[in-house]
């Protein structure tokens, strides 16, 4: 998730962000409803999501098959996508504009064919990163297409897509509506939150919403070096587009939290994989998180159920 300044600096321009001082009333969903019980809605406020972030990334290459595989038998309700586009107009599960770090290529993905990209390896970088968690199969893994994976999962798991430097890839937007719709996961009859779609890039958001203003959209907000703020005119801007808020945990605090959450909208900080610091975030009234570790949120939300 985290961003480069100069798309940073774009994005806090565009949403007109300053750094006032949020509220400090209390403000917590009750346990039983943390762990998603009792209320079918994935979108209820009162409902706490658990979004493999990359899929269970802190166990398995990141953005492959596999790794998704693993979190949905670590119960995640969510698979996390980031998008990248190919040269030949193929969208690809990738978090980095280069192919350098999660594969055995080099360069810039726009600079690639499908073909070419399907040539490498997604997964032995793992293997050599953690040798206490490498695995013989993880190497020689692909890297997969949007089609791809939802093909291999259809309606067997909820997906929350983020468009990544959508302003490099004309027309990412309209390519993403046209998948998803192919397989049916949004429209008249698809279930309401089977897919949320998440962005930097205000002006991607706004794009997709006016394409489709039914399907939900959730800002995602990156704080560099400094305390997060945000205000009220900032959340009633968010509120026209979207239903949440997204924002790197360690850089806000409980009034943040509250100030997002008494607006009206969702809010699902990035990316917690400790437990004492994913129990903070739900006392502080988080509406779900995304985390490398699906397994251990699963498990805090069960003993909170207790």
């Amino acid at each position: 998730m985290k961003k480069s300044m100069k798309r940073v600096a774009m994005t806090i321009a565009a949403l007109g962000l300053s750094f006032a001082v949020g509220v400090t009333s209390a403000f917590a969903a009750p346990d039983a409803a943390r762990a998603g019980k009792g209320d079918k809605d994935l979108l209820s406020p009162d409902r706490v999501l658990n979004v493999a972030h990359r899929g269970a990334s802190g166990h398995a290459p990141e953005h492959t098959i596999v790794a998704y595989q693993l979190a949905k038998k670590m119960k995640a309700d969510y698979i996390e996508i980031d998008l990248q586009m190919t040269k030949d107009g193929h969208l690809i599960a990738m978090h980095d504009e280069t192919l350098d770090r999660t594969t055995n290529g080099t360069g810039l993905v726009k600079d690639h064919t499908l073909a070419e990209i399907k040539r490498l390896d997604a997964g032995s970088w793992f293997n050599e990163a953690h040798p206490d968690k490498a695995k013989p199969a993880y190497k020689g893994l692909k890297v997969p297409t949007l089609d791809e994976v939802l093909r291999h999962f259809g309606h067997s798991a909820n997906y929350y897509i983020e468009t990544k430097a959508p302003e490099i890839y004309p027309g990412m937007e309209e390519k993403l509506l046209k998948t998803l719709e192919a397989h049916r996961l949004i429209g008249k009859h698809a279930k309401r939150g089977k897919v949320i779609i998440q962005s930097f890039s205000p002006e991607s958001l706004k794009k997709i919403h006016a394409l489709n203003p039914e399907l939900p959209l959730v800002t995602l907000l990156w704080y560099e070096n400094q305390q997060g703020h945000i205000t009220k005119r900032e959340l009633d801007e968010i509120k026209t587009y979207a239903i949440g808020v997204g924002a790197n945990f360690d850089r806000i605090d409980r009034a943040y939290v509250q100030k997002v959450r008494k607006s009206g909208l969702l809010f699902h900080p990035y990316t917690v994989n400790e437990k004492p610091d994913m129990k903070r975030m739900l006392d502080w009234g988080a509406t779900g998180m995304f985390t490398n570790y699906a397994d251990r949120l699963t498990d805090l939300l069960k003993k909170n159920c207790k």
